[in-house]
């Protein structure tokens, strides 16, 4: 059996990288929509939540992502060391 101790990511990094790749699905989902044709112009692609909100969502997603990589518990390594 795997030693957890070993492990690079705790329980809360998973938890965290888990809302930020679902942060980032649905920033991509407010980013999409029915596109323009050969025939027939749909000015819908250039409103604000395609063009504004949508991007900002993901790029926290993505910084969130980040933060959930780099982020160490303060608690349990300081536990650990002690002996406690």
């Amino acid at each position: 059996m795997e030693d957890k101790k070993n492990l690079a990511f705790g329980k809360m990094n998973f938890i965290l990288l888990a809302i930020g790749v679902a942060v980032v699905i649905i920033g991509f989902f407010l980013m999409s929509g029915s596109g323009s044709t050969e025939t027939q112009f749909n000015p819908e692609i250039f409103s604000a939540m395609h063009i504004k909100v949508a991007p900002v969502i993901t790029f926290l997603g993505f910084v969130s992502i980040i933060l959930a990589i780099v982020y160490k518990p303060k608690d349990g390594i300081n536990n650990e060391k002690t002996g406690k």
